[in-house]
């Protein structure tokens, strides 16, 4: 048999029989150092997308509208009510109250200073989170000072900042002072007599000035006296859970113009409890 009969038999043998097993063709070695077949690229150009670039469905554009209008709505309403603008204001823009840190300030006159924050300026709508801010970065701690300088502001700030005092230890004085820790006297008045009362001791610098007078509301009410009357509920609430004695509220009432107590009837309220004698 020749060899091209060989060959011819060889193929005959794998070709497939229609009435006898399949032959499966022997596997076609790769040869040494060829690389792989790269696969098939991605196709990019616009017939992969018969229908162009992806468009958002109908529903999808309308939540997002109806989740856009939300935000708007709620943010109108909150920018529209009172005061609003004057919240945002003094919280991002510029604060009413101003603040130095005084890394040693004689209050007592004991000849060893502590570590105090001055404030002074109106107190605003924002100045109660401004004020916890300050104290954050001042670092006080119990038994640090707030030294006050203020004509007053907002009532429920005011209350607030006091409060923030008191949980903090933190003791008061009215008073301005320099960068070497000296002080000298200044004055508080209406809403600032209630920071100043809530020092844990609250001391009466000498030539300082505490003034009280009525609290009213600018906002038209349909029953002043009724306002007045919670205001002063609220007043009398709040000094009397500082240790102050109520005919401080008494002496509010008594006028819609600042009264400046005397030293004599500050501590008979107990408004201060620690009097500085000049040196």
């Amino acid at each position: 048999m020749s060899a091209d009969d060989r060959r011819n038999e060889r193929a005959e043998v794998r070709r497939s029989s229609p009435t006898g097993p399949r032959v499966v063709p022997p596997r076609q070695t790769q040869p040494r150092g060829a690389q792989p077949p790269a696969a098939p690229a991605r196709r990019t150009d616009a017939a992969h997308y018969p229908h162009g670039a992806f468009k958002p469905s109908f529903w999808s554009v309308a939540i997002f509208v109806l989740l856009l209008s939300g935000v708007g709505i709620r943010a109108y309403w909150d920018l529209s009510r009172p005061d609003a603008w004057d919240y945002w204001r003094e919280t991002h823009v510029s604060a009413s109250m101003t603040s130095t840190v005084i890394p040693s300030a004689d209050i007592d006159g004991s000849g060893h200073g502590r570590r105090t924050l001055a404030i002074s300026g109106e107190i605003g709508k924002a100045s109660a989170s401004w004020f916890r801010d300050r104290l954050d970065e001042a670092r006080l701690s119990a038994g640090d000072a707030i030294l006050l300088s203020s004509d007053g502001g907002k009532l429920n700030q005011a209350a607030i900042m006091g409060e923030t005092i008191r949980a903090r230890g933190l003791v008061t004085a009215v008073g301005m002072a320099d960068a070497s820790g000296r002080i000298r006297a200044s004055s508080c008045a209406s809403a600032c007599v209630l920071v100043y009362a809530g020092g844990k001791t609250r001391y009466g610098i000498h030539g300082s000035m505490l003034g009280v007078h009525r609290f009213t509301t600018p906002i038209p009410m349909d029953d002043p006296v009724a306002e007045t009357q919670r205001t002063q509920g609220m007043v009398l609430g709040y000094m009397t859970k500082m240790g102050v004695s109520s005919t401080i509220v008494e002496a509010m009432s008594q006028t819609s113009e600042i009264r400046w107590l005397s030293p004599k009837q500050a501590l008979a309220m107990n408004l201060v409890t620690t009097p500085v004698n000049p040196p």
